[in-house]
């Protein structure tokens, strides 16, 4: 169907344009004399020559879909029937792909469907846990407070994402640099001073005949190395695809030093978040232990999480299988069963969500502090031991002459 960008007046002469997607011009009069709005000018929208190019489409961010939720949840507490918020929505987007998508789910919930079955057709955007507390504020007619409640759910999940993010890029883009640097120094720095000694005469000292023998063998089998790392990463990728290889990778993250504790609060701040989120928004407990399952992240943290779901579907409460995992920290453990006692277990979840969260905060801070002095340490150790064995020898010529 074609688009037409429309101009024209309103009631009171102000000016309003937009754009529309019908089978005629005749059509888009129709429907604007409706509105009350008359046209100055409307015309066939150009087509985007790149629009069926997917990897030349815009991506759908987060953020968009945050401020989607928060609009729409406004609209809806204002009184606006569904389809006329996604037809708003859709007229406001200036995200080409989320504009498309938004036009396909706003022609889905016309034909009949509910809005949870047609977010349910865009997992990328809309996982299962949007569609499923969604679907739970349809049917609860709280469409508008679940809305709100996913909107701020995402925001404090992208910013804790963004937080372990920032705090692993740092030491990860500062060795990539360090080993760059050294690599280059191997391969083309240190022949051109090897050369300079040939003529020396003299034993060279032990650190630069280290280096040199390392400049030699890395010259000589920099094919092999960067074979290895490629091979390696391909290893890893290929390792972590399948669910053995996972599990082994995600377990021997969690027992890293300093890091495996950083991940188990990541964990557990994200599962008492989405847990309580979707308790209080009319989810069923083993339906949401099932999606917090999924998206934990972690293959060990997951497995945890079903042997709870299975222990609750046999009747016990989530407390006691939740201690029995080991995955969880006691006191966790001991809070639930405080919340599941006086029947508060969605409000007891946020509290330790927003307590663990800030243990985050705090647990990236002294990650960052305990990295700076190693990478600095590091970079000293490496390349400045470089250049001191390298003008070792000239020193040494330098004391023979003056001696």
């Amino acid at each position: 169907m074609p688009v037409f960008l429309w101009e024209g007046k309103g009631r009171n002469n102000e000016v309003r344009k937009g754009e529309m997607d019908a089978p005629s011009e005749q059509e888009v009069r129709a429907v604007l004399a409706r509105q009350h709005i008359k046209p100055d000018k409307i015309k066939k929208k150009p087509q985007d020559i790149f629009a069926n190019v997917a990897f030349l489409q815009p991506k759908v961010e987060q953020a968009d879909v945050i401020i989607f939720c928060r609009q729409f949840s406004t609209m809806i507490d204002a009184g606006l029937p569904i389809i006329q918020c996604l037809d708003i929505l859709v007229n406001q987007q200036e995200n080409s792909t989320f504009k498309k998508l938004l036009k396909d789910i706003k022609t889905s919930v016309e034909s009949g469907q509910t809005l949870a079955e047609s977010l349910k057709k865009y997992p990328k955007q809309f996982d299962e846990l949007f569609v499923n507390m969604v679907a739970a504020g349809e049917a609860g007619g709280i469409l508008d407070v679940i809305l709100r409640r996913l909107s701020a759910y995402m925001e404090k999940a992208a910013r804790l994402k963004a937080q372990v993010k920032g705090a692993m890029t740092y030491p990860i883009v500062t060795i990539v640099i360090a080993l760059v640097v050294i690599a280059v120094i191997l391969v083309f720095v240190i022949p051109v001073f090897e050369d300079m000694f040939s003529d020396f005469g003299k034993a060279l000292p032990v650190p630069t005949q280290v280096i040199i023998a390392m400049s030699r063998f890395v010259q000589s089998k920099i094919h092999l190395i960067i074979g290895g790392i490629i091979i390696f990463i391909i290893a890893y990728k290929r390792a972590y695809a399948t669910n053995k290889g996972r599990e082994i990778i995600d377990d021997l993250f969690l027992k890293f030093p300093v890091v495996g504790m950083l991940i188990r609060k990541v964990a557990v701040a994200k599962f008492t978040r989405t847990m309580g989120t979707m308790l209080s928004s009319g989810v069923s407990i083993l339906e949401a232990l099932d999606i917090v399952a999924k998206t934990a992240g972690n293959k060990t943290i997951e497995k945890a999480i079903y042997k709870v779901r299975a222990a609750i579907a046999e009747g016990q409460t989530i407390a006691d299988p939740l201690m029995e995992t080991g995955v969880f920290p006691s006191m966790v453990c001991q809070m639930i069963s405080v919340g599941e006692s006086t029947g508060a277990l969605d409000a007891m979840l946020e509290k330790i969500a927003d307590f663990y969260e800030e243990e985050v905060d705090q647990a990236v801070e002294n990650l960052t502090a305990l990295i700076e002095p190693f990478m600095l340490v590091f970079l000293g150790v490496t390349i400045g031991g470089l250049v001191i064995s390298m003008y070792l020898p000239i020193f040494k010529m330098a004391g023979a002459v003056s001696g």
